[in-house]
């Protein structure tokens, strides 16, 4: 069968990932001519690596979505030559694979000589329509990233004048509305029939490329939606959808799965990804025998490993290297300190422990303290190429904090970096089996710090202006970025190329000596090194032993089910209420409320029977909410009566 392919493809910054040319390449073994057109402008790279897999290139204005761009790219193709070809595929770059050989279904299609087209997925009939603005049911359509036309219909008249005549495409839901949800039945309704390869009627759900993949998967359906990274994590928890399920067939596969990493980092927002892929890695402690410690290491080819410590309290020295002796592989040691005097003890105790030859340098300043060292005066080491991996340590104490708060994060990060030297070479085995692997670092610490919701705290607005600057585009998180809290991580020096390629000064770091907070370089800086890592199509990860496993678990579960009780069941439907309550609490405050208030009345009572009485909608909404707040009034009284 001689087929022709038109390859929808858009990029916002213009790269052909590595996905696409594997998947062209996979094509190309049935397919007699690949037309990519693409609604970006290409890199210089990306231009060859589409030219040295694909017949035709057409770059276009990104105007009319996909829709428009196989209307215009049939026409540049000529529908005369068209018409040369059995079949024509018409589809685009939002899958990956595939994760089983194309030629699978080629085969079980071709062997179908009573259709007119076909496709690959498609989505069952929904009586609500969930387009906006639309009304009546969703149809029964094939999905529009991989719709096959056989000759009968591609020389049809019917098939020229649907295009001829398509509508302006100015929105994605115009694009479901005047196309993917229109496109099987109208064709239908003229007398075409059709297939689909793996049909909804044979799984659970009206949507199983997302809600089922994992059956399509174990029948061998050849690609995972893009969208399954990036997809709202609400709706894969609502409906059990579990990323993780899908990556472990897909690493079971013959795909390398490291070009579905390199390309999920750039486009995804890091926590929802973070959170579709289950992308926490939970690693028990295990010693290692003494044949397998630093002299004698565990990996056959161990990684080039440089520990960048900043030591400000010199009297943590000891413990610090107790926390590096873990480490069970070679590596250099790189100290910055503040005062010649604590360079001299630190170098001292270094000694004593057996790592005289370890380099200690004094830093210029002491602004930006443990990050400004890593940048400014580790800046050659990060640069020079000889490593593969650096871990980022500093004596943290945390005194502002108090004890418990200042220890337990202390222990949260170190414990969770470098735990034991069993758990270290299992850090060191990941980066080793994930090539597209650059950063590791502890969850975010929630028990006593008010991070969970909040933790961009002061810091976002200077974050999006600094990350334009280093051309960090990873959409940013709304609420809780991914990051490494407390400024410790294992990394690939390349992963954070984008940050420590800038000549930052010490003069950027705008804190004086002694003042160090949220909306201050430091802090910007510790929120922004994951997304610097994902730009560059790096993946991140989070990494956390039984131990902490264990307590952070509980003090979830009890935070979770604290906030539920009082808020509908689902957490998509908890956040629209909550939602509702604040617009109307809003409304409340700004509204003019006229009512006579009782002078021993209290304040609470007050503004809750003042709403009831004017706004009864409104009262109805907030009445949880005023039940939290007596109840933390109440709480308020007993602790003052205690």
């Amino acid at each position: 069968m001689r087929r022709a392919v038109i390859y929808f493809f858009y990029d916002p910054q213009g790269q052909v990932d590595d996905y696409i040319p594997y998947q062209l390449r996979a094509l190309r073994e049935s397919a007699d001519h690949i037309f990519v057109v693409s609604n970006s402008h290409l890199t210089p790279q990306g231009r060859q690596a589409l030219d040295e897999v694909a017949d035709t290139v057409w770059v276009r204005e990104n105007t009319g979505f996909d829709v428009w761009a196989y209307k215009e790219a049939m026409a540049a193709f000529g529908w005369d030559r068209l018409g040369e070809y059995d079949e024509l595929i018409l589809m685009n770059h939002t899958f990956y694979g595939p994760i089983f050989p194309f030629s699978e279904t080629f085969e079980a299609m071709d062997a179908r000589s009573d259709i007119d087209f076909w496709g690959l997925t498609a989505h069952g009939r929904l009586e609500e329509n969930p387009v906006p603005g639309s009304s009546g049911p969703l149809p029964f359509h094939i999905q529009s990233h991989w719709i096959a036309v056989r000759r009968t219909m591609l020389q049809s008249i019917e098939f020229r004048s649907y295009w001829e005549q398509m509508r302006p495409i100015v929105s994605y839901y115009d694009s479901i509305l005047q196309h993917e949800g229109r496109f099987t039945q109208w064709f239908s309704d003229r007398g075409f029939r059709y297939a689909v390869a793996f049909p909804p009627e044979n799984y659970p759900s009206d949507h199983p490329l997302h809600e089922n993949i994992v059956l399509m998967l174990e029948d061998r359906c050849p690609i995972v939606k893009r969208r399954l990274f990036f997809n709202d994590p609400g709706y894969h928890e609502r409906f059990a959808i579990l990323g993780k399920r899908v990556m472990e067939i897909v690493a079971a596969s013959d795909y390398p799965e490291d070009l579905i990493w390199r390309n999920a980092a750039r486009g995804a927002e890091p926590r929802s990804m973070y959170t579709n892929m289950s992308m926490l890695s939970i690693i028990p402690d295990s010693d290692l025998p003494e044949s397998e410690r630093a002299d004698r290491p565990v990996l056959a080819d161990p990684p080039r490993i440089c520990v960048l410590a900043h030591i400000y309290y010199e009297d943590m020295t000891e413990e610090m290297v107790g926390w590096m002796r873990r480490i069970p592989a070679p590596f250099d040691l790189v100290v910055t300190t503040s005062t010649p005097a604590k360079q001299t003890a630190i170098r001292a105790a270094l000694a004593a422990c057996g790592l005289g030859d370890a380099e200690v340098r004094l830093v210029e300043s002491n602004r930006g303290r443990a990050e400004s060292a890593f940048l400014i005066a580790c800046r050659d080491v990060l640069r020079s190429g000889r490593y593969d991996l650096i871990l980022k340590i500093h004596s943290k104490k945390s005194p502002q904090d108090g004890h418990n708060l200042g220890h337990l994060f202390r222990h949260h990060v170190v414990d969770n970096l470098l735990s034991s030297p069993g758990y270290v070479a299992e850090i060191l085995q990941q980066f080793a089996d994930r090539p597209s692997l650059g950063m590791l670092f502890p969850p975010v610490v929630n028990i006593g710090f008010p991070t969970l919701g909040h933790a961009w705290f002061t810091n976002k607005e200077r974050a999006r202006e600094l990350a334009a600057e280093l051309d960090i585009d990873v959409p940013f998180d709304a609420s809780t970025p991914i990051a490494a809290y407390g400024g410790m991580f294992w990394a690939r020096p390349e992963a954070l190329a984008r940050i420590i390629d800038h000549d930052f000064a010490y003069e950027d770091f705008a804190d004086t000596e002694h003042g160090y907070g949220d909306g201050m370089l430091g802090h910007v800086l510790e929120r922004l090194w994951a997304y610097a890592s994902l730009s560059s199509g790096y993946a991140v990860r989070s990494v956390i032993n039984t131990d902490w496993a264990e307590i952070n678990y509980a003090f979830l579960e009890w935070k979770l089910q604290k906030i539920s009780s009082v808020l509908p069941a689902h957490t998509d439907d908890q956040v629209a209420w909550v939602q509702r309550a604040d617009e109307a609490l809003r409304s409340a405050i700004a509204a003019p409320v006229v009512v006579e208030v009782a002078a021993t009345e209290p304040p609470l009572v007050s503004v809750k029977r003042a709403v009831d009485e004017t706004y009864p909608r409104m009262g109805q909404v907030l009445r949880p909410l005023y039940r939290i707040a007596r109840s933390a009034a109440r709480a308020a009284r007993s602790g003052r009566r205690a």
